[in-house]
């Protein structure tokens, strides 16, 4: 699956069968899968039908409580909260069997 980033990430993470493109260096509009957080939420917002498919799934990291209530409004299909990153590849398999398969 292709995923896009519109924050930073530690890539290292992520399993190499993702293909892993970053908003600001450049994409290829085919993403499946979008990874934000709170402070690139209007990046996304402005700029997810450039950057994903017609049919994608998104991944919100949560610092705090607070951004739950932040990105209610967003149509988010997932979240994670910032220090259980390192489990992502699990997440990402849940939804690509849930949205993808």
């Amino acid at each position: 699956m292709t995923l896009v980033t519109f924050c930073d990430i530690d890539d290292s993470v992520i399993d190499s069968k993702h293909t892993i493109e970053h908003f600001q260096s450049g994409c290829s509009g085919e993403a499946q899968i979008a990874i934000l957080d709170i402070n690139s939420i209007f990046d996304f917002e402005e700029n997810k039908h450039e950057a994903c498919t017609d049919k994608f799934a998104t991944i919100a990291i949560v610092e705090d409580d607070s951004d739950y209530d932040a990105f209610k409004n967003f149509g988010i299909d997932a979240w994670i909260k910032a220090e259980d990153f390192s489990d992502v590849n699990e997440l990402l398999n849940l939804i690509e069997k849930r949205f993808f398969s």
